[in-house]
């Protein structure tokens, strides 16, 4: 579907900037490996320009414009952008799948959740002034205390190409609502609705300078961001590796950081569920966004007893799912982002059957698609724990397969893992699922279900996954620094040294 993308600059300080060294990079449409236009690209020069634009946002008016302005004002302006952003939907919603190649239904549904999560935090913005000076009981009467939660400062937001607008989204309009200034570097290979984020705050009238857009590569612009002196805190979401080098280089200057990092997500089917259920669970689990989520439970563990029962529904409901241009009614499964991307989990297939693995559907470009970075659905059985395709985040259609006999057995697998994002347990038995919910080493445990998420719950991983939570009242609390305030209020001396 051809549809054009709007020809944009950076977003500084309020205004469209162009790169100082005036380069761009191209937009590949992933459905069709068509250029479709391009995006500016930020280098370390420009993030000194937007830092400074932060620095002096925080500053305006001696903080009144911003920084000291109550949750209320900053929720006026993030309720703004809600309303635009659904305003805009139908064409931010195409924009994001012609660029990420996600099926436009998915999208559709992102951007509503863009528009939800600004929401919800111009409501945290508001609950934020009646918490603010709330007293804490003190052990003594001679003394009262309370607490300030103000804003952290400039901070840096590092987000990924699978949700662009969203993953940008859970780290923006929070960091907004706590009236810190920001500077967003999107992933490179999908910017272009991060860009549009910045029309809509212009539109909007939010303050110059609270919100900077930058669009680069992440050597050029996303490491000079990372690193940089008068920026506070970072909040990353992307590679282990990469969150890695941005963990070493904020501590040189002791700066926070919250990492949301890769995944080897388990799901667990135990021998008591309702088969055709559970198997479109599991396919939904991994194959939901192309693929391509941190928290894919992509690791699934099936009860012995039903394994080929199971297995046989499962590759019933895969090869109905419709693999299609993102346009395409009815498509659930669109390209990966990139060629690069391809070539890199069509090899996590090859090596996964050089070591003795069995591809039982899938593992290559569907037939009816010449053109595009499709790959059919994937599931891979008779792996071992010694296998790559066990071990490593593939971020494609991919499923790998291992049973199991007890739920001891179950548990120990699932923890059989350096990541700690996300796991699934399915089960009638609740008693069962509230132990193995207990035992099992994520961050996030569904029940009955994979991949459920909402802006009002905590979400972030443990182990090589990351640490620290987006989302929800933790969300907040990442870019605030809590401030104790205690007051002497007795009228007697203090009485500790010996009247001169």
């Amino acid at each position: 579907m051809a549809f054009p993308i709007p020809s944009r600059q950076l977003f500084i300080d309020g205004e469209w900037t162009e790169p100082i060294k005036k380069n761009r990079i191209p937009i590949i449409n992933p459905a069709t490996e068509e250029i479709i236009g391009d995006i500016p690209a930020a280098t370390a020069e420009d993030v000194e320009l937007a830092v400074a634009a932060a620095r002096r946002a925080l500053k305006r008016n001696k903080g009144e414009d911003w920084a000291s302005a109550s949750g209320a004002h900053r929720a006026k302006y993030l309720r703004a952008i809600a309303a635009k952003i659904m305003e805009r939907k139908g064409q931010i919603s195409k924009l994001e799948a012609m660029d990420s190649g996600k099926p436009l239904d998915e999208t559709e549904w992102d951007i509503d959740d863009v528009a939800g999560c600004f929401e919800y935090y111009a409501e945290q913005a508001e609950a934020l002034d009646a918490k603010q000076k709330a007293p804490i009981s003190l052990p003594m009467d001679t003394f009262k205390c309370h607490v300030l939660r103000q804003p952290i400062g400039v901070v840096g937001l590092i987000s990924p190409w699978n949700y662009p607008l969203l993953m940008a989204t859970w780290k923006v309009a929070p960091a907004l609502a706590a009236s810190c200034a920001t500077i967003l570097k999107p992933s490179e290979t999908a910017s272009v609705t991060c860009l549009e984020l910045a029309d809509v705050c212009r539109e909007v009238g939010l303050p110059p300078g609270v919100l900077n857009i930058l669009t680069g590569l992440g050597p050029e612009a996303g490491a000079p961001l990372a690193c940089h002196p008068d920026v506070d805190k970072v909040a990353f979401t992307g590679s282990t590796a990469t969150g890695s080098k941005i963990m070493s280089s904020a501590a040189q200057m002791v700066k926070p950081v919250t990492l949301e990092l890769g995944g080897k997500s388990p799901i667990l089917v135990f021998e008591d569920v309702d088969l055709d259920k559970a198997a479109e669970w599991a396919a939904f689990g991994c194959f939901w966004t192309n693929g391509q989520i941190c928290s894919a439970t992509s690791r699934l563990l099936v009860h012995e007893s039903i394994a080929a029962d199971f297995l046989d529904r499962l590759l019933k409901w895969c090869k109905n799912i419709k693999v299609s241009d993102p346009f395409e009614d009815g498509c659930r499964l669109g390209p990966v982002i990139s060629k690069a991307q391809y070539e890199k989990v069509l090899k996590f297939i090859s090596t996964a059957k050089s070591e003795g693995a069995t591809v039982l559907c899938g593992g290559s470009r569907p037939e009816h698609l010449k053109k595009g970075y499709f790959i059919e659905p994937t599931i891979i059985s008779d792996v071992s724990t010694s296998m790559q395709i066990w071990k490593e985040e593939v971020f494609g259609p991919v499923l790998c397969v291992k049973t199991f006999r007890s739920d001891d057995e179950a548990v120990e697998l699932a923890n059989d893992s350096q990541y700690g994002l996300g796991s699934a347990v399915l089960s009638k038995n609740l008693e069962r699922c509230e132990k193995v919910t207990k035992e099992l080493q994520a961050g996030i445990v569904w029940v009955n279900c994979p991949q459920p998420c909402f802006c009002q719950a905590p979400w972030g991983g443990s182990k090589r996954s990351g640490f620290g939570r987006e989302l929800g009242e933790w969300g907040l609390e990442n870019y605030l620094n809590i401030k104790q305030v205690t007051e002497y209020i007795s009228d007697e001396p203090w009485g500790w040294y010996k009247s001169p």
